[in-house]
């Protein structure tokens, strides 16, 4: 096993003081670190550490039997990642709940030189939300990006942090494959895209065009809203709109369920040129 196993008996031990207590306090937004929780996400970030990406893995935290289960994991890690290993008593006081899982890293990204909006290839599918306020719905359309080979995720300045614990999980670790940027005004995000050829289709229950005669372009992006209040009409009024049919007399699609519909819809549009 590559990174070096190191015992824990006190939950103040200073090592793993990044640990302590992650229900109250999340790391997200402390100069890009987070908490990655579970098996999956640790194998994203493990795997997204040995590509050289975005994120790294800064230390790993596990119940003492779960080592072996991911011993694999452990592997494709770097000897100078710290492995600290506590008992089930031990762990429960440095996080402060009941954690089932048995396994935390500390992950930290590093965001690539350069604007992700220039880094896109001729060909690009990208997802853009407005409003995101729920993890929930934060991670889901992170999952759907990467099951529809979404090119990258745009959030506006009123939208959630992905790198939050829950969203984290909600996205089984894909908040660590696509690439996203988070900030900014989303009119001027979109206007931006357009001017680099993407075609915007805003996603609307009243929308103009069904999600499924969209023409094929080059470079699509799809926007999507927030629960409830949906897209702001300074968005709705500047592009164009696309609606997934329904029946009658429901109102609308939690993001997630649309964002994955329509997604679905525009990659197989997309690879018809």
């Amino acid at each position: 096993m590559a990174p070096r196993l190191i015992a824990i008996d006190n939950a103040d031990d200073p090592g793993i003081a990044e640990f302590r207590d992650i229900r109250e306090r999340d790391l997200t937004g402390r100069h890009n670190r987070f908490i990655a929780e579970g098996t999956v996400v640790l194998r994203m970030l493990a795997e997204a550490h040995l590509m050289g990406g975005d994120f790294a893995a800064e230390k790993v935290l596990l119940l003492r039997n779960r080592v072996d289960g991911v011993a694999d994991i452990l592997e494709r890690l770097p000897e100078d990642v710290p492995v600290y290993v506590a008992e089930a008593d031990v762990l429960d006081r440095i996080v402060g709940f009941h954690l089932h899982r048995g396994v935390l890293a500390l992950g930290r990204r590093q965001p690539q030189g350069g604007a992700l909006i220039d880094r896109l290839p001729e060909r690009s599918l990208v997802l853009v939300g407005c409003g995101i306020s729920n993890h929930d719905n934060a991670g889901s359309m992170f999952r759907n990006a990467a099951a529809f080979d979404a090119d990258a995720i745009f959030l506006d300045e009123t939208s959630c942090d992905p790198l939050y614990r829950k969203a984290m999980r909600v996205s089984v670790g894909s908040v660590l494959s696509v690439p996203y940027q988070r900030g900014g005004d989303a009119v001027e995000l979109l206007t931006q895209l357009a001017e680099r050829d993407f075609g915007i289709w805003t996603l609307s229950p009243r929308g103009e065009v069904d999600i499924r005669s969209i023409p094929a372009s080059e470079r699509m992006a799809l926007v999507v809203g927030t629960e409830g209040e949906g897209l702001p009409q300074a968005v709705l009024s500047r592009f164009r709109s696309a609606r997934i049919p329904q029946s009658p007399g429901l109102d609308s699609l939690n993001v997630a369920t649309a964002t994955g519909i329509a997604l679905f819809a525009m990659s197989s549009t997309a690879k018809r040129i």
